[in-house]
């Protein structure tokens, strides 16, 4: 990682900021922006950011999402638009700016933090699940295109995972319950999610790309 500046967004909390001090401690230069600096609900906050950046950046880390919980018959407007737009256009737009400066190098590493919700869904997750499902068909899209290029393409699809926020949302008794569900017995910690992406974004990975790799203690394989 010495030497390369990674971009990655939602880097505050959770799986972002373990995937951001991994890479900072393995020598990158990691660009975290603040909602402040970049809101990815404006494209005219991503443009100016990215107008802003100075030399390139070798890889991106797709890691901000929003899942506001509703069905088929109840999502509204707003979390339509919203989470189509953290979700699935904010990253594609950071791929559109960031992309070919990596394959006029020849390097580049880009991994897009999708879900298992991608995968398999359950009520309420109706425009997540979209979205997530758009996120890894960027993914093989993308792969296929910057093929040859040196700049390969990947995504991870976290399971339950031990962070911050889910702590606050979901009660002892809850994460009890979830756990039972996952085959290996517990949830993921950030710290685990992240050593995944950190090989995916590394030059020891050589050969995977386009693909989507689902980190949830085997919860999908039932």
């Amino acid at each position: 990682m010495k030497g390369r500046t990674v971009l990655i967004t939602g880097a505050a909390r959770g799986i972002g900021r373990a995937v951001a001090e991994l890479l900072r401690s393995r020598g990158a230069t990691v660009l975290a922006p603040s909602r402040r600096e970049m809101d990815l609900c404006s494209n005219d906050s991503i443009d100016t950011y990215l107008a802003a950046l100075e030399g390139g950046v070798d890889i991106l880390v797709n890691n901000a999402g929003i899942n506001p919980l509703a069905s088929a018959g109840e999502f509204t407007d707003g979390d339509l638009q919203a989470t189509l737009q953290v979700n699935l256009v904010a990253p594609m737009r950071l791929i559109r700016q960031l992309s070919p400066g990596m394959a006029e190098r020849g390097y580049g590493r880009i991994v897009n933090i999708s879900s298992i919700w991608s995968g398999v869904s359950k009520p309420r997750r109706f425009v997540y699940t979209a979205t997530k499902s758009g996120i890894n068909g960027v993914t093989r899209a993308l792969a296929v295109e910057l093929s040859g290029s040196g700049v390969l393409v990947n995504a991870v699809a976290p399971g339950f995972v031990n962070t911050e926020l889910t702590r606050k949302n979901i009660p002892e008794e809850g994460l009890r319950e979830i756990a039972a569900t996952i085959p290996m017995g517990r949830l993921a910690e950030p710290e685990e999610i992240a050593e995944i992406v950190a090989f995916l974004c590394s030059a020891r990975n050589s050969y995977i790309t386009g693909q989507t790799i689902f980190a949830d203690g085997g919860f999908c394989c039932q």
